[in-house]
């Protein structure tokens, strides 16, 4: 039996300018686990900023998204515009403001923002395909967003409890459900699951409790569509 093989996007390195470290790790981690084979990928263009972590400010450098997360995937990553769904089984979202900054503009205009059209026609094949989705911290925000432009409404989705958020999901006609750190909210109809991770953190044990979750989730569909991953 092939392993199966899912496809984790990433937004750079750091989470005030990239992907999340430690829900990105996690996620492979947690992949790998559950027996089955992640493959990174992420947009081979410059990030928007980058931002000094020790000091919170930006440090008005230049970097590269894929460059970036190439340093969490252990050089292992690929273009977004090479991903295609039909040689993937699934798909990942981790978080980190990246998510919100490269992969699309969220940051800066909430429910109004446009989207990585590569990550749009990606989330659009796996639907169209009937693969699942996990989106983990900002990321499911960015989902909705995603889910909007595709004309697809009533995604349940999480970001934890924090009211602007929650509130721009709803905007972008997606259903938002409170969550805590250590758990997730699963769409069934969409097969969509989604956990709230560092937008209420404390720390890598909740975090990772919300993420193991998610994976198992996304595991159990796995085997369900041939008895085994």
């Amino acid at each position: 039996m092939q392993q199966k093989r899912v496809g984790v996007v990433l937004a750079g390195c750091g989470y005030l300018d990239g992907a999340e470290i430690t829900e990105a790790v996690l996620t492979l981690y947690f992949l790998e686990r559950a027996g089955l084979e992640p493959r990174c990928f992420a947009p081979d263009r410059p990030q928007m900023h980058v931002v000094n972590h020790l000091t919170g400010e930006p440090t008005g450098e230049a970097r590269n998204i894929l460059v970036e997360s190439a340093r969490i995937a252990r050089g292992k990553v690929e273009p977004l515009d090479r991903a295609r769904m039909e040689e993937l089984d699934a798909l990942v979202l981790p978080g980190g403001f990246g998510v919100a900054k490269n992969l699309s503009d969220f940051a800066a205009r909430g429910p109004e923002a446009d989207v990585d059209t590569e990550l749009v026609r990606l989330v659009g094949e796996a639907l169209s395909r009937g693969k699942p989705l996990v989106a983990i911290c900002i990321s499911p925000a960015i989902l909705a967003a995603v889910l909007h432009k595709l004309g697809i409404g009533g995604a349940r989705l999480t970001i934890g409890d924090d009211a602007g958020t929650a509130a721009a999901v709803t905007a972008l006609g997606a259903r938002h459900e409170a969550c805590t750190v250590d758990r997730a909210v699963v769409d069934e109809r969409l097969r969509i699951v989604s956990t709230p991770a560092y937008m209420l953190g404390p720390g890598p044990r909740d975090v990772g409790a919300g993420i193991e979750q998610a994976i198992a989730t996304l595991a159990g569909w796995l085997r369900g569509a041939t008895g085994a991953v």
